[in-house]
């Protein structure tokens, strides 16, 4: 089949909407909708050619060449990729009639279907991609997609913070990934995925020098650092510790921007990129342990801070977070095929989430905070029932597709020695602590009586069809997604790496048993907590005031960085804007300007015009070269 159309759609639909979206106007859905059906039922096609065994590389052009250096577009369809393709197409596509609903009447419409089709265009390519150098360039398009989208309302300043931030926090990751590009292509001579994965076996054993520039000797793993790299930009992308700092402000963008870009998809590509590379990753155990470490952090960290807020759609962002931990971790614990599974299934029901959270912002009037909801779900039914499903799926409840992504992870960390032990352990209180925040939103926002605006509580309803439909689709793929046998599909995806199939071992039941208590004893807290003594968290509040107060300001990250690195670089920047800018730029321009000036004044007195004057100014340079020549 042809491949080529399946990115192809959704960039036409781009460009109809950004040539001639100013004519469209609200119809622009009629244009993007269909492109983007067509791509998700070209990549169910797709799934379909992967599992029969089919795998493939497909040349595109050459697009430069210098010297050995050849810089291909190409598309490499694999198990991996076909898995991601679904997930793209399908929430994309949800994404899409659901914005019908959300935006309509929205100025900027038009704009907006043009920026998400642009997105979906570029994701698709970047998990197409064949080689490095095209994985770093849809990288790199589906951030800018991402500032964008965060900033549409651009009116508003926190928008515009926000969208600053995420693409400056994104480009500190994008820098390491940039050096890991240009030392893969050194150290291999090539950018090609096949190329660069035959030869790695071979070097794995090579060393760099760190300080060669400066004479120095420090000698690391080429690999190693080559991996390390790279990690940086999956940390910024995947919003990992310490570049995490980014996603739960990009919440200040339209919710189902939310849900597609920062849930569902591109949060997921530094996953992705791990899993891709995983020949590589495979041959540093340092590398590997960093990226595991680095994903139990950000899982627990995530969770800890989204017990705490809120706004609704920040405490689905920090468990976003908190997730997007849990599959680094399985990652680098090898279990790769695990990890993607869980990537799957996280993007149906994180989303579900999300939409429902837009779907409560609308019949609010764009209220988010949860203390100003209540008694929600006889008003909102639809949205309750859907949300409770997403509820379970993160809480890992059994038989939704969270319970069986969520114990695949914690049983392979479990079989992977004493770290993976470690982490298990911290996965399986990271359960307890996810059951408890996900049932608190449910409580507070939907259940006991309303605290709802006096003025917007009689006209509470559910939004219109193109919203609620999302949603149920989303209900059910929570729930059928753990039920495709995932793991089993993409394990020929990652050859060499350990069997994940632990799921028949005492050890394994053990395991799912108590992630399945922490999980209840979670809900159960929840119920307590929000419904049976509704003043009691105020009281723990005031109890443990330093731990609230250190998950409330999210462990004070924000104003670290504010007070380490934003302040000293703006007083850097005015001193030396100041000292250089001021000082020594423009005043060498402005010295020349005053130079010319003042010649210029002094012309005017040579200049006067009268003939006097010019009769003196002879008769002195007269005596004055008479005078010179007697003299010398």
């Amino acid at each position: 089949m042809t491949y080529e159309f399946i990115p192809l759609l959704p960039f036409a639909a781009f460009l109809i909407l950004g040539l001639f979206g100013h004519w469209i106007k609200d119809r622009a859905h009629l244009v993007a909708v269909p492109a983007v059906i067509v791509s998700f039922i070209l990549s169910v096609l797709t799934f379909m050619d992967v599992a029969g065994g089919r795998h493939t590389s497909i040349p595109l052009y050459t697009w430069a060449t210098s010297g050995d250096l050849r810089i291909e577009l190409g598309l490499y369809v694999d198990r991996l990729t076909a898995v991601m393709l679904l997930l793209v197409t399908i929430v994309s596509g949800l994404v899409h009639v659901y914005t019908i609903g959300y935006m309509q009447g929205e100025r900027g419409y038009a704009r907006f279907f043009a920026y998400i089709a642009l997105f979906t265009f570029s994701m698709l390519m970047l998990v197409m991609a064949d080689n490095f150098l095209q994985l770093f360039i849809f990288w790199e398009a589906v951030g800018l997609c991402s500032y964008l989208l965060i900033g549409h309302w651009y009116e508003r300043p926190s928008a515009c913070s926000a969208a600053t931030k995420a693409f400056i926090v994104n480009r500190i990751g994008d820098f390491g990934f940039l050096l890991g590009l240009l030392l893969v292509y050194l150290t291999f001579g090539s950018l090609e995925y096949q190329q660069v994965f035959a030869q790695a076996p071979d070097i794995a054993k090579e060393t760099f020098n760190l300080l060669r520039l400066i004479g120095g000797q420090w000698e690391v793993s080429t690999l190693t650092l080559i991996c390390l790299l790279l990690f940086m930009g999956a940390v910024g992308k995947s919003a990992q510790v310490p570049l995490h700092v980014w996603l739960p402000d990009a919440m200040e963008g339209p919710t189902p921007i939310s849900a597609l870009i920062h849930a569902a998809t591109m949060v997921t590509a530094g996953v992705f990129l791990v899993a891709r590379l995983s020949p590589l990753y495979s041959l540093s155990p340092a590398a590997m342990d960093v990226v595991a470490i680095t994903g139990a952090a950000t899982m627990v960290f995530g969770a800890t801070i989204a017990l705490t807020q809120f706004d609704i759609k920040r405490i689905v962002a920090w468990s976003t977070v908190s997730q997007l931990g849990y599959m680094m971790m399985a990652c680098g614990l090898g279990a790769y095929a695990a990890g993607i599974y869980h990537l799957l299934t996280h993007g149906a029901f994180k989303a579900l989430l999300f939409l429902c959270c837009g779907s409560v912002i609308i019949a609010l009037h764009h209220e988010q905070d949860m203390r100003r909801m209540g008694g929600l779900k006889d008003k909102l039914p639809v949205t309750y029932w859907t949300f409770v499903i997403g509820s379970l799926a993160l809480a890992g409840f059994p038989l939704t597709a969270g319970f069986f992504s969520k114990d695949e992870i914690l049983v392979s960390a479990w079989s992977a020695g004493s770290l993976g032990k470690l982490l298990a352990s911290l996965g399986l209180a990271t359960a307890l602590l996810t059951a408890f925040y996900s049932f608190r939103l449910v409580f507070v926002a939907f259940w006991g009586d309303s605290r709802v605006d006096p003025h917007h509580a009689g006209h509470v309803h559910e939004p219109s069809w193109t919203m609620t439909v999302p949603l149920m689709i989303l209900a059910v793929l929570s729930i059928s997604t753990g039920y495709l046998g995932i793991s089993a599909f993409l394990a020929p995806a990652f050859p060499g790496t350990a069997s994940e199939s632990h799921h028949d071992s005492p050890i394994a039941i053990g395991i799912m048993t108590a992630a399945t208590l922490m999980g209840l004893i979670g809900i159960a807290a929840a119920y307590v907590l929000y419904v049976k003594s509704p003043g009691l968290p105020d009281l723990l509040a005031q109890q443990w005031q330093q731990l609230y107060r250190l998950s409330f300001n999210k462990w004070y990250v924000d104003e670290a960085y504010d007070r380490m690195l934003v302040r000293p670089t703006v007083r850097l920047a005015d001193r030396l804007w100041s000292g250089v800018d001021v000082a020594v730029i423009d005043g060498a321009v402005n010295g020349v300007a005053r130079a010319i000036a003042w010649g210029g004044w002094l012309m005017r007195l040579v200049q006067s015009g009268q003939t006097q004057h010019y009769a003196l100014g002879m008769t002195v340079g007269a005596v004055l070269i008479l005078t010179v020549y007697l003299l010398f």
